[in-house]
């Protein structure tokens, strides 16, 4: 596995250039042939787009590798009505760029982890970046989808409008099912302007003083879409018109940061995250917890972003083969104790998921969705958790 702090999300511009640059191939019928045949052959199915976030979620063992990469590009973009709908294997760089030469972008801020990270594979992950407690999430921005079903079909759920639905919304279902429903062939998302003025500040306060002033700053109209704090210092991002940046700019003082902060600390890049994915010492793990919920007592090192509500502990518990099961089973009990959930970042070594055991009511509705749309358990079996 290429280690996250070996990765690189900056933009290169693709070789192609033209009109046409980015209007890609349709390679749907050869993927719904794949499935077909796996099918028929009783055969899994891993689903593989830039392969940049498997490291997140179970390994996918003995199965045929289907990969969206040929099926890729811009099928419809209108700018003025903040709407666009791309295949799956599109390189995430490219639509952002795409998205940049028109003053847009994706709001949630998705993760790169890598060059070759992809719509579909940003979409399977459901991962959104610092800027989402003020913005949304992934699925929030999802208006419809296009997926090949267990018996190679390709339909279309969804659209490219905000609407109130009946049933599975299968669109936000897709979100973070990490491929175990269906292959992502096509995905039709809301975008936004690129605000006109942004400032990065840095503010020398305790962990305790900065909840305080960030629950009274939340009382009020701020334009703040970032707030982490790193042990050290507050580190705030104020994004909007320039009048309301500069005004609040001038109101909270601080020093003023440069805005690779936001960037690294989206892609887990940050000093902080050194040594969690490449040696014996760290374990990484993300806790999603109430904001203003107290940090519960585990062994570590601790970054705050969401203005509280997502927490990365770089903990020594559980670093062993021998310990893991019991030191992961520890963490994820706290993290339920303080009202929230925890993932493991670090690969296991025992295979374990990362991700904290359902309760059984909603594990039964898990398994009955995934019996209801992947029957013969063709995509992704065991990505997330290994009944399913």
């Amino acid at each position: 596995m290429t280690h996250l702090q070996d990765r690189q999300p900056e933009y290169t511009p693709p070789n192609e250039s033209g009109p046409d640059a980015l209007a890609g191939r349709d390679d749907s019928e050869a993927l719904c042939e794949q499935v077909v045949r796996a099918r028929a052959e009783r055969a899994t199915l891993r689903i593989v787009g830039g392969d940049t976030k498997a490291f997140y979620g179970r390994r996918v063992e003995t199965a045929q590798a289907l990969s969206t990469t040929g099926h890729h590009g811009i099928v419809h973009y209108d700018p003025v009505e903040l709407v666009a709908t791309v295949r799956a294997g599109t390189r995430l760089r490219d639509l952002e760029r795409a998205l940049a030469d028109n003053g847009q972008r994706l709001a949630f801020e998705p993760p790169h982890f890598g060059d070759d990270a992809t719509v579909g594979g940003m979409v399977a992950a459901g991962l959104s970046g610092p800027r989402r407690p003020w913005v949304g999430a992934v699925r929030d921005f999802v208006l419809g989808v296009r997926i090949i079903t267990f018996d190679g079909k390709q339909l279309r759920f969804g659209g490219e409008v905000m609407k109130n639905v009946a049933g599975y919304d299968l669109s936000r279902l897709m979100v973070g099912a990490q491929g175990t429903l269906g292959v992502l062939t096509e995905v039709s998302f809301k975008v936004l302007p690129i605000p006109h003025a942004h400032a990065c500040l840095r503010l020398e306060l305790p962990l305790a003083g900065a909840f305080e002033r960030l629950t009274a700053w939340g009382r009020e109209p701020m334009p703040i879409t970032g707030a982490a704090h790193d042990g050290e210092a507050l580190h705030l991002r104020l994004e909007g018109g320039e009048g309301s940046v500069s005004a609040t700019r001038q109101r909270l003082g601080g020093e003023t940061e440069d805005s690779c902060f936001w960037s690294q600390l989206r892609e887990l890049q940050l000093p902080f995250f050194n040594g969690a994915f490449d040696n014996d010492a760290h374990v990484l793990w993300r806790l999603s917890l109430p904001a203003l919920a107290r940090t519960p007592a585990l062994e570590g090192d601790w970054l705050v972003d969401w203005a509280g509500a997502q927490r990365w502990l770089k903990s020594s518990e559980g670093r062993g083969f021998e310990d893991e099961p019991r030191a992961d089973a520890h963490i994820h009990e706290a993290a339920i104790a303080a009202g929230g959930h925890a993932t493991r970042f670090t690969p296991t070594a025992n295979g374990d998921s990362p991700f904290t055991p359902l309760p059984p009511v909603l594990a039964k509705y898990h398994r009955q969705l995934k019996q209801r749309l992947d029957p013969q358990a063709i995509f992704n079996p065991g990505r997330l958790y290994a009944e399913w």
